[in-house]
């Protein structure tokens, strides 16, 4: 018999065997400072463009004043047990009511923290009877809550109408022999490629299919929509939206997360949400924080204008200088090269101590080999004069990997990892 733990000693996994190599630098690093544009790493000012504080509510003051008056009153502890049990308050529902209202939704329901809230939706949702139909591209935390499905499940290539209606005739077929039903999963904006998610056309598909519509929006909420209410807003297909799903950790700049629905549905989930009903409650200081943020996201729209104003700026400055920045909808910026791991090793190096540019590097497996995405996330609190700074360091590092001095840096790592 093998030893549970050998093969976790022996294949540490495509992101773990770099970890001598990345860690504490291009994988776990420490920014420090104040949460805003410029922030310190490893000693450096560096512009940064990882940080996914949209509307740049995080270190505002009128935001830490509700805070720490919050944790004055209720500590960290308050309320202690599950909403079920002991940890339900007058302001849980309050900032649930807001929330609906704000989603264009008839209840709500706050979630602890969005990653294991969503895949208890989709558990809570759905019985073995019941087909999920999801885009191939969905988020982490929808992956995996559709690998707790004990039913059939089909993926539709990314943002493909043709491939979702094949699909769609798929799980039909398979759900008038099971009894069950259909969930489609897609997203509001997709967070590597910054697409918003092919809402409208799933929605028309409701005409001729009888599915049922959940959408991930955590990037879309507070970023897209005349008010800020996210993809289905922007879209003009809210209503058709059955169960929508955001989380406080982009624009609202907190921790948590809801679940908007028809009060029916919502009545349904409180009752049979695992990670809700056996964890504790989310704690008042997100509880009071988080309606203080989305107070000041519909009574400020200069935040998003301004967002949008750097968003545009970056975008189109980028592509300006011929880079490939995808086919992005929404805040996210994605910036694509050709080159090896050990290349991107070197570039985003170069980036941080050389030009003074923090962004986030993806490569393999999350993205197919020989490809680097540079991902920057703008915000409100950036200034024109940091996207000028940043095209002009981006402009720099293109040219270094195309005439290949990021190879020769990257020799010794590449011949060590056998790249």
């Amino acid at each position: 018999m093998r030893d549970l733990f050998e093969r976790i000693l022996e294949n540490k996994g495509p992101l773990g065997k770099w970890a001598s190599q990345a860690e504490g630098y291009f994988v776990f690093p420490k920014l420090e400072g104040p949460i805003s544009n410029r922030m310190k790493f490893q000693g450096r000012d560096v512009i940064t463009w990882s940080i996914n504080d949209y509307l740049g509510l995080s270190n505002l003051p009128e935001i830490k004043k509700v805070d720490g008056e919050a944790a004055l009153e209720y500590g960290a502890a308050y309320p202690m047990g599950a909403r079920m049990m002991s940890g339900h308050t007058e302001f849980h529902e309050q900032l649930e009511n807001e929330l609906a209202d704000f989603s264009s939704k008839e209840a709500s329901y706050l979630l602890n923290f969005g990653y294991q809230g969503f895949m208890s939706v989709i558990d809570a949702l759905v019985t073995k009877d019941d087909i999920i139909v999801y885009d191939v591209d969905c988020h982490a935390c929808i992956i995996d809550g559709v690998r707790l499905h004990m039913g059939k499940r089909f993926t539709f290539m990314h943002n493909d109408p043709e491939s979702l209606e094949k699909n769609l005739q798929r799980a039909s077929k398979m759900a008038e022999q099971t009894g069950g039903g259909i969930l489609v999963i897609s997203e509001g904006v997709f967070g590597m490629r910054g697409e918003q998610g092919i809402l409208k056309e799933i929605v028309a598909l409701k005409k001729k299919y009888n599915f049922r519509f959940l959408v991930d929006d955590a990037h879309g909420f507070g970023t897209l929509g005349k008010t800020g209410a996210g993809a289905g807003e922007e879209q003009g297909v809210q209503g058709d939206i059955d169960v929508y799903l955001a989380t406080f950790a982009k624009s609202m700049a907190g921790i948590g997360a809801f679940v908007a629905a028809d009060q029916g549905i919502i009545d349904y989930l409180k009752y049979n949400l695992r990670s809700q009903m056996f964890a504790k409650s989310l704690p008042m200081v997100y509880v009071k924080g988080a309606l203080k943020r989305l107070d000041m996201l519909r009574t400020q729209p200069e935040l998003k204008a301004k967002l949008w104003e750097n968003v545009n700026a970056l975008q189109s400055g980028l592509k300006e200088k011929g880079f490939d920045i995808g086919t992005t909808t929404s805040c996210v910026t994605p910036v694509y090269l050709n080159g090896s791991i050990p290349e991107a090793m070197a570039l985003v190096k170069d980036l941080r101590e050389n030009h003074g540019i923090f962004c986030s590097i993806v490569v393999y497996p999350v993205i197919p080999k020989g490809l680097i995405l540079l991902r920057l996330i703008p915000t409100a609190t950036h200034t024109l004069q940091d996207v000028e700074e940043t095209l002009t360091a981006f402009s720099s590092i293109r040219e270094r990997l195309e005439n290949g001095t990021y190879k020769r840096l990257s020799a010794a790592v590449s011949a060590a990892m056998g790249e």
